[in-house]
């Protein structure tokens, strides 16, 4: 199945409610980022199973990084940033939908296969973004984004789910950076094309993997290694 660039519209949340809060599915607005180079690859076929367990009334956006025409990501913080406080964004019309896109959802789900143990170019490029935005006080980017959630869902080649722990503690940390909560990471198993079909427990884990109730992060150097 194709995915367009922006499948579809996001709407705006009427109010944040707590992780936990399943009755309030009306009120939560999830954003599916894609940041595979592939196209329907197994991290996405992992992803659209748990989507398909979230309630019908649950808004869902779903945008695909390699159909965005955005350009790479040039730090402007120490050029000052007029041109958000204008208006113009400095990554064109597709870097304003997806600060629209972001700061419209509840959660964010980045979805994207493990590539040298971290986040594939697309999706990486899409995060940096987030540090221009950070850097724009016209934006309030930070204040907008704190009390969401953020999730990972990732295909990744070597069996071990501990392989993943580097990317896993890099959105803990990003998210206990802007307030927000980090949800985990939903990992399969998958090279070959349909290979996530294999792996019967990742199925299994994404039909709950949005139920979990997800406190707010923590940096991963506060919490006790027990703890982990």
């Amino acid at each position: 199945m194709s995915t367009p660039a922006f499948e579809s519209p996001a709407t705006t949340p009427n109010e944040y409610r707590a992780p936990g809060e399943w009755s309030e599915a009306a009120r939560r607005s999830y954003l599916f980022v894609l940041g595979s180079s592939r196209t329907d690859g197994n991290t996405e076929v992992l992803a659209r199973a748990a989507a398909d367990q979230l309630p019908p009334q649950i808004s869902q956006r779903w945008i695909d990084l390699k159909l965005v025409r955005l350009p790479d990501f040039r730090d402007g913080v120490h050029q000052g940033h007029e041109g958000y406080e204008d208006g113009v964004f400095p990554g064109g019309e597709a870097e304003r939908q997806l600060y629209e896109a972001t700061v419209s959802a509840t959660d964010i789900v980045f979805v994207a296969p493990m590539y040298w143990y971290g986040l594939p170019a697309q999706l990486k490029r899409y995060f940096d973004y987030w540090s221009g935005w950070l850097n724009a006080p016209a934006l309030e980017f930070q204040q907008r984004m704190a009390g969401r959630r953020l999730w990972n869902i990732a295909a990744r080649a070597d069996p071990r789910d501990e392989m993943a722990e580097g990317l896993i503690a890099q959105l803990t940390n990003a998210a206990a950076f802007m307030g927000m909560s980090y949800g985990g990471a939903l990992l399969g198993r998958g090279v070959a094309r349909r290979d996530i079909y294999r792996d019967q427990a990742a199925l299994a884990r994404a039909k709950t993997f949005f139920r979990q109730d997800v406190p707010l992060a923590r940096f991963t150097c506060d919490v006790p290694v027990e703890q982990r």
